[in-house]
């Protein structure tokens, strides 16, 4: 037991260390590239921190032992992803800067980027859930959703990068918190560099991944649960590190933009992109842990977007987001 948890203290170790390593380079390359901080924090961030939980499930489903048991593991990483980011993290980030701006604080993300992560992640994961429901009979259907998730990925990439140059004339351009952490070894910072780092972090992710899902197999065995909430629970808040820092650094440091969208560009590709994937590659048909964790997901998106203004997000109400994943947490719970 001990040997177990140890090893998966050490897998979650090196993911962290991997998704730092992939999102400080991607930092850089959007100065380079002069994106806005919403691209920035919604495509390029989103997506590599994003990478642990993308990497979990596809290991999960393509490697050669206990099929149902991966396929399980798999759907739960990619349910329960958005989940915790849409509850837990935006709360967390919220809790962070209590102190800094009180409770009846706002925060200020450029709202016109974050309404349309919203409407796209809300859009592409409903149609993730009636998927659930087309017969594996149908497999025209089901790729034809899949494929359409992936459009809706697409489009909502072009629609972002369109809206960029607006943004940067309007003095949302990305800045960098640290220097290129392969810099501090003497390596300057250029665009090769800064790919370099990037094929370091991939590599460091993929494999620590593997070896995080290889113990979370092993985990659910011994404490004798389903993998599937296990992988609800306990995969998300791992994979989901790398978010919860960077919005809680971003945010305290006034950066609500790239703290907000980090989130929700990471929700709208953990929205669309994974559940396609699940689709194909896995039975992906409704369980009463995998409808409530949609359910509980779609609840918490809708309440930001009635929430969200051009005055902010009040920090009160984001708080209730907390409470959506501890109510999460006890019907798992229950279900057990």
């Amino acid at each position: 037991m001990t040997r177990i948890v140890l090893q998966l203290i050490l897998m979650l170790a090196a993911i962290l260390i991997a998704s730092a390593l992939f999102t400080n380079a991607l930092e850089h390359l959007g100065k380079r590239m002069q994106l806005s901080d919403g691209v920035t924090g919604s495509l390029l961030a989103a997506v590599g921190t994003a990478l642990p939980e993308t990497s979990i499930p596809l290991i999960a489903i393509l490697s050669g032992h206990g099929e149902l048991l991966n396929e399980e593991i798999s759907i739960g990483a990619i349910l329960g992803a958005p989940l915790m980011l849409a509850t837990l993290s935006t709360c967390l980030m919220t809790v962070s800067v209590l102190g800094q701006r009180g409770l009846f604080g706002r925060i200020y993300p450029e709202a016109s980027g974050i309404k349309r992560d919203l409407n796209y992640f809300l859009y592409g994961f409903f149609l993730s859930a009636v998927a659930m429901y087309v017969p594996h009979t149908h497999i025209v259907v089901r790729a034809g959703l899949s494929i359409a998730l992936i459009c809706v990925y697409l489009h909502y990439v072009y629609m972002t990068l369109q809206a960029s140059q607006a943004l940067v004339d309007s003095g949302h351009s990305t800045t960098v918190l640290d220097l290129m952490y392969l810099s501090h070894i003497g390596i300057q910072t250029r665009l090769i560099t800064i790919l370099l780092q990037l094929g370091i972090a991939l590599v460091l992710l993929v494999s620590s991944a593997k070896g995080f899902m290889h113990y979370i197999d092993q985990y659910s065995q011994y404490l004798g649960v389903s993998p599937l909430l296990l992988s609800l629970i306990m995969i998300p808040i791992a994979t989901e590190l790398p978010e919860k820092i960077n919005t809680i650094l971003w945010v305290r440091c006034g950066k609500d933009t790239l703290a907000f969208s980090n989130l929700t560009g990471a929700m709208v590709f953990q929205g669309t992109i994974l559940p396609a994937l699940g689709i194909i590659l896995t039975p992906w048909q409704p369980c009463l842990e995998a409808l409530t964790s949609i359910a509980i997901t779609l609840t918490a998106v809708a309440w930001c977007q009635v929430l969200l203004r051009d005055r902010g997000l009040p920090i009160w109400a984001l708080l209730f987001n907390g409470i959506f994943y501890v109510a999460y947490l006890g019907m798992m719970l229950t279900y057990s």
